[in-house]
């Protein structure tokens, strides 16, 4: 999410899905060794606190991210806490903050938490409204140096609000970015919105998995690249959890797009395999 995008126009999928979302690790990928936990939040504390600052970090400002959003992404407890349930809320709202007309919140674990390969899951209710873009996605570490799309990007999770069975999983690189990224619109039978969904990927060397609540949507191989691009997940990428309001994926909101619109997540884990 961190470049311009636009609507995907690939396959509209039907999925059957749990409904309620899961909470154990399993090796839905289709690896073989079994898969240890290396990282987690589970979002234990106090209503009010502020994400742990020794996994989070917040992205901050209201220049449009290059998707041309609307909200000013803060590091106040008013659009990122804990709501002492054992749950994150990211909360966009309504109201004029640093020149934008919306707030919101953005935090990645970039120099805190880095890896490559593995399972990466997140238990998360998702808000309804037109406009709202709710996100879960990797980032190639590399960014600072190498620059987007060359770094690579997975979207775990990204939401229309407007659109509330719908979730997309889409990856990015050079030669298949923004609008010409890989991804798949999968219609989840129960919805998404205002229900917990386990969202989940599985990044092995030469293939990537895309899955809500363990039913497999989506899946990228080299293969799947235009021709000439390059495979550039290969290295390690950090997370990233958002609420845009507005921008060229999901559009602006409307009048009927109510606020404050919060997504909670119940936890978000990285699962390895020996060896990876």
């Amino acid at each position: 999410m961190t470049m311009v995008r636009s609507n995907l126009t690939l396959a509209l999928a039907a999925a059957l899905a749990a409904c309620g979302g899961g909470s154990k690790p399993s090796d839905t990928g289709g690896g073989d060794a079994a898969l240890e936990l290396v990282w987690s939040d589970e979002f234990e504390g106090p209503a009010g606190t502020l994400p742990d600052p020794e996994r989070w970090r917040f992205d901050v400002g209201g220049h449009g991210w290059g998707n041309r959003q609307l909200e000013h992404n803060t590091d106040r407890p008013e659009n990122a806490a804990l709501d002492g349930e054992g749950r994150l809320a990211i909360v966009a709202r309504r109201e004029s903050f640093g020149g934008n007309r919306y707030t919101s919140a953005r935090i990645k674990t970039q120099g805190l938490f880095e890896a490559a390969y593995g399972r990466f899951e997140a238990r998360i209710q998702l808000p309804e409204g037109q406009g709202i873009w709710p996100a879960f996605w990797l980032l190639g570490a590399d960014i600072d140096s190498a620059g987007w799309p060359a770094c690579g990007e997975i979207d775990v999770m990204e939401f229309r609000g407007q659109h509330p069975a719908v979730v997309v999983g889409t990856v990015h690189g050079p030669g298949y970015s923004g609008g010409g990224g890989l991804g798949t619109e999968a219609a989840i039978v129960g919805g998404l919105a205002g229900r917990f969904r386990l969202f989940a990927v599985d990044w092995q060397p030469d293939r990537i998995r895309w899955f809500v609540d363990d039913f497999p949507f989506h899946e990228v191989t080299p293969a799947d690249l235009p021709p000439g691009a390059d495979w550039v997940f290969d290295h390690p990428f950090f997370l990233i959890l958002n609420v845009a309001v507005g921008g060229w994926f999901a559009g602006d909101p409307d009048a009927s797009t109510p606020f404050p619109r919060r997504m909670l997540v119940d936890f978000v884990r990285v699962y390895q395999r020996a060896g990876e």
